[in-house]
């Protein structure tokens, strides 16, 4: 004979004092169903916070270009640094390699970011200095002065002069 919910409320109360603990836990509570959306709704929008945090930022890509090019820069590196510029400034770049060969060059707290853009050009501009080191003198660079243009040709982006 099934037993309906009055009687066994009745029977459970005869088991315990705390007439809301039994309505609580021995007879699970009915969510309404915009209960379940909202839950639904927030787990979306939490996973969809931390997909778009951790995944790579497209406006990274220019700075860390410039970073590679001033790093191949003060590094000296005279092959690898025609693959990080356009053919347009390739003269430029490697006139700018050539004013560092007869000093010891270090990077200092450099942080890049992109600022902006004109046309397909992304605009970075950098912060901290190039310490150019001669006869145990230091001269620095301050690299804020400059803003870098950088396009994308097939694929990598390359500098392409500065402002």
């Amino acid at each position: 004979m099934p037993v309906g919910l009055d009687t066994f409320l009745a029977i459970a109360r005869n088991y315990s004092t705390n007439d809301v603990y039994v309505k609580s836990f021995i007879i699970p509570p009915q969510f309404p169903k915009e209960y379940h959306v909202r839950k639904f709704l927030l787990v979306l929008f939490v996973a969809s916070i931390l997909l778009t945090a951790c995944s790579p930022s497209s406006t990274d890509a220019p700075a860390k270009a410039v970073e590679n090019y001033l790093n191949a820069l003060v590094a000296k590196d005279a092959d690898r640094l025609p693959t990080l510029v356009c053919g347009d400034w390739e003269d430029d770049a490697l006139i700018e390699l050539d004013s560092f060969q007869a000093v010891t060059a270090t990077l200092e707290n450099v942080s890049c970011a992109q600022t902006g853009t004109d046309g397909d050009t992304a605009l970075v501009l950098c912060s901290g200095n190039i310490v150019a080191s001669y006869n145990n003198e230091d001269q620095r660079l301050d690299l804020a002065v400059r803003t870098y243009q950088v396009v994308n040709e097939g694929g990598d982006w390359l500098i392409c002069g500065t402002r």
